[in-house]
């Protein structure tokens, strides 16, 4: 997928979509989604709103629906997790929503966008029953965000501020940063604004004490909430850990990429694995998944309008999100590639031992000299320790870490809200040394859109 993401990072939309047209890997039944995701975030980047949205659907429909199988467990544990069925990080189902409500924005239908702020709801439900009561990523302050943005588009100013207030509480909880992005000044004053109009007092009171400061919070009229999509996002690779297995305890020692050794407890029992399984097992190599970085630092850049300047806040941070899905699920992936290679070594045992059955029962012989059958024996053990062996390379060769993701994403998505005089406006973005020039009619209300940087 390299040339792919090559072609997508040089805004070679087109060229990109040609590949992945073609591309054996991303064609497979098991990558559905990934396909669904890549097709569309391209047609969504050659402003194909609506064909993108038939993609975005298309991976919606597939996230609804409970598509692990048993079949993907065998392969999962008999092969690798790059055989399994494609599911998604549980941040790349929020950004569907962003998307889709951003296409149907520019395709002129505010209603549906509605919808995709109602789902955002329901995805946050679903994520927090799934990981409850721990501090791993169980809700999107962005998507938050998001969804006040779209409620005040559509007039429903009460469900806005419900979100923002609930966006803002997410960053209050992690003492006001969200993986790596700080609490948006502009989310604070668009809570404090939707209070005022509503008539919280004591809420807007109350946030204002939290905030220690006081913002402006008379409508603008129109207005523009302009997302900027920067940089090419993270990409999944393949890292080796060596596992040391401590005999007669329940816990392993891994050497990290880094060379440092680190105890590992693992849970053999709820796991369902016989001590007997964990006996004369040395050292031995997993393969997992780490992210690569390669737009590490948002640019800086200037938006002006009229003679005002305007200043883009980071919403989403997609490097930190990624990395941090990664090593909130560490342990657990670190326990499912041992069960991995526990399950392929004693298939490398059972295959050796049958082997060796076979070949000694085709070498008995009741005339045999105690010799004879001596050598037989030998014969056959040489004979199940080379199936043994074959099997051994063989499981070395399918261990591989699953490096699929949406690689069409970006690092960062940062946004800003312009007000819109009547007529035509010419937005200017001053970004590495170019101008980009985006023409906004004004239109009464809120409008939404998104450019790749």
């Amino acid at each position: 997928m390299g040339d792919y993401y090559q072609n997508v990072t040089s805004h070679k939309y087109e060229k990109a979509i040609n590949i992945i047209s073609k591309s054996k890997l991303i064609r497979k039944k098991r990558n559905k989604l990934l396909s669904n995701f890549e097709n569309g975030r391209l047609y969504f980047l050659t402003n194909d709103y609506q064909k993108s949205n038939d993609y975005l659907n298309a991976a919606d429909d597939i996230l609804e629906s409970n598509f692990k199988t048993g079949k993907d467990l065998a392969l999962s544990n008999l092969i690798n997790p790059m055989m399994e069925t494609y599911r998604g990080e549980d941040f790349e189902k929020f950004l569907i929503y962003f998307y889709k409500a951003l296409n149907y924005s520019e395709l002129g239908k505010p209603e549906d966008a509605l919808v995709e702020a109602r789902r955002i709801t329901l995805a946050s439900d679903r994520l927090d029953q799934v990981v409850k009561n721990t501090k791993k990523y169980n809700i999107d302050a962005f998507s938050l965000n998001l969804q006040g943005m779209l409620y005040e588009m559509g007039g429903d100013i009460n469900n806005a501020f419900i979100s923002y207030r609930n966006s803002v509480n997410v960053y209050l909880e992690k003492n006001n940063s969200f993986y790596g992005v700080p609490i948006p000044e502009q989310l604070k004053a668009d809570l404090l604004r939707t209070a005022s109009q509503l008539g919280f007092i004591e809420e807007k009171n109350r946030y204002e004490t939290i905030f220690n400061k006081k913002f402006n919070t008379e409508s603008q009229g129109s207005e523009l909430i302009l997302f900027l999509e920067e940089g090419g996002g993270p990409v999944k690779e393949e890292t080796s850990f060596t596992i040391v297995y401590s005999n007669g305890k329940s816990f392993y020692n891994f050497v990290d990429q880094y060379g440092v050794y680190h105890s590992f407890p693992f849970d053999y029992i709820g796991n369902g694995i016989n001590t007997t399984k964990l006996s004369n097992i040395g050292t031995f190599r997993i393969a997992l998944p780490t992210y690569r970085i390669n737009y590490p630092n948002a640019a800086p850049l200037s938006i002006s309008l009229n003679d005002s300047s305007y200043h883009a806040e980071i919403a989403q941070n997609i490097n930190q999100l990624s990395l941090a899905m990664l090593q909130e699920r560490f342990l657990s992936d670190l326990t499912k590639a041992i069960i991995r290679y526990l399950v392929k070594h004693s298939t490398e045992k059972g295959a050796a031992k049958i082997a060796t059955n076979i070949a000694e029962k085709k070498g008995e012989n009741s005339n045999s000299t105690e010799t004879e059958k001596k050598k037989n024996a030998e014969n056959a053990k040489k004979i199940g320790d080379a199936v043994g062996f074959m099997m051994d390379i063989t499981n070395s060769i399918t261990e591989k870490a699953d490096t699929r993701c949406w690689l069409s994403l970006p690092a960062y998505i940062s946004y800003v809200r312009i007000p819109l005089k009547e007529g035509e406006n010419s937005i200017s973005i001053d970004y590495k040394g170019q101008t980009k020039i985006i023409n906004i009619s004004e239109k009464k209300g809120i409008q939404i859109k998104s450019i790749q940087l």
